[in-house]
């Protein structure tokens, strides 16, 4: 049997090193249209590849994903994280996984996540098709047919996988093809959205802090009690960014905000710290300092950018000395530390790591990812209407997709 897998991304190589293990008569044809491999695999976690999550229970990782997870669920048991970190190792690659549960190659080298896949596509049965594009796919009786972009003759399979990825970084050939590839062979596309990206804000302070980050802050907003998030932050040229930001733009990734509508969201950058406890340090370095500026007082507990901008938005002169600031403009000042006020009114353009949205999944059997309106036809990784939160979770997504529809894809056919 003739097996076309269109995409060579995480779930696109998942998914061809599977079947080619798991059918010794298929010859797999992976179509990718970059001239390598596994390009936004590369790319992730800044290069270094943030492979999967150090999480192993199934049900605290679903709660991982905003949408999909409830979909995920087989495809996890079958390919757990754990399953994916002794994968890997077993292929030569070792991992390490950090503090805050995400696992990276030891080399710190996302190439080497790729180049676990190398020795699959030596295998004779194997054709790659590096710098090929798919124009048009067409279901002919029993068979897909394959149009590739430069050449006479069409590709014809038995099975087709679509692994094409969203439309986030279309710089590495994510463009939503596969989502036109979908709807011609009968599937529903859901609304699409970025997902896990930069917030630009209307007020411009922000850029005078660029790069002050914090281990742990919680970014929430008004407008629903679920829209919070604790976690690393960065100020940024434009706005805020760091996975808590990120967090919270996948729960708003279908959000309607602009500088006409824009979303409030609120950051807390002392989670752990009680407004209570904060206003008595103040204050206690106030009544011990009380002739030094307010504004070097408060420098203390705060980088002192940060304290420049606090007094300059409460309307505090920067020369009023300590003992001149009322307790009541110190609490002022807590309050804004535990509770900034912020409006977003742009997504962080280009920035989007994931799209929200994608294939209907009520048209896919989860337990094998094949179609159930076009048989023969199976997908994998982020083309599904499934998404996770920064950490892993949606490499794992992939991995675990791509292993089940390629221990599938030839059981129909065989």
């Amino acid at each position: 049997m003739r097996i076309a897998i269109i995409g060579g991304g995480a779930a696109g190589l998942m998914c061809a090193a599977t079947a080619l293990e798991a059918y010794p008569d298929a010859e797999v044809f992976l179509i990718e249209r970059n001239d390598g491999l596994g390009k936004k695999v590369i790319i992730s976690g800044g290069g270094r590849c943030n492979v999967t999550t150090g999480i192993r229970d199934v049900r605290t990782l679903l709660t991982k994903y905003p949408r999909g997870g409830k979909f995920l669920t087989r495809a996890m048991h079958r390919f757990s994280p754990e399953a994916v970190y002794a994968w890997f190792e077993e292929h030569g690659v070792p991992l390490k996984t950090q503090a805050d549960q995400r696992v990276f190659p030891r080399s710190d080298d996302g190439h080497d996540i790729v180049r676990a896949f190398e020795t699959f596509f030596q295998n004779p049965r194997a054709h790659l098709l590096l710098n090929t594009s798919c124009i048009q796919v067409e279901k002919q009786k029993d068979e897909f047919v394959l149009t590739l972009r430069g050449t006479d003759e069409p590709l014809r399979a038995d099975a087709l996988v679509l692994t094409t990825g969203g439309q986030a970084y279309r710089q590495t050939g994510s463009t939503g093809d596969g989502y036109a590839f979908a709807a011609a062979l009968g599937h529903t596309i859901t609304p699409l959205a970025p997902s896990l990206n930069a917030f630009y804000t209307s007020e411009t302070w922000p850029g005078e802090l660029s790069g002050l980050s914090f281990q742990n802050a919680t970014v929430s907003s008004p407008r629903d009690r679920r829209f919070s998030f604790t976690g690393p932050f960065l100020f940024t040229h434009k706005g805020v960014s760091g996975p808590a930001v990120f967090a919270l733009s996948s729960i708003v990734a279908f959000e309607t905000y602009d500088a006409r509508h824009p979303l409030e969201i609120r950051i807390d950058l002392f989670p752990e710290r009680t407004f209570d406890a904060m206003r008595a340090e103040i204050e206690q370095y106030a009544a011990e300092m009380p002739n030094k500026q307010f504004v070097n007082v408060l420098g203390m507990t705060v980088p002192k950018s940060l304290s420049e901008v606090i007094i300059r938005e409460l309307g505090i002169s920067e020369t009023k000395r300590a003992n001149q600031v009322a307790k009541k403009d110190i609490a002022r000042a807590v309050e804004w530390l535990k509770g900034i006020p912020l409006h977003v009114v742009q997504r962080g353009s280009g920035d989007e790591f994931v799209t929200a949205g994608g294939v209907e999944l009520s048209e896919i059997d989860p337990g094998t990812m094949e179609s159930k309106v076009c048989p023969g036809l199976f997908f994998a990784g982020e083309i599904l209407n499934v998404d996770g939160f920064t950490g892993g979770f949606n490499l794992q997504a992939s991995w675990a997709t791509g292993r089940l529809a390629g221990e599938n894809v030839g059981k129909t056919h065989k």
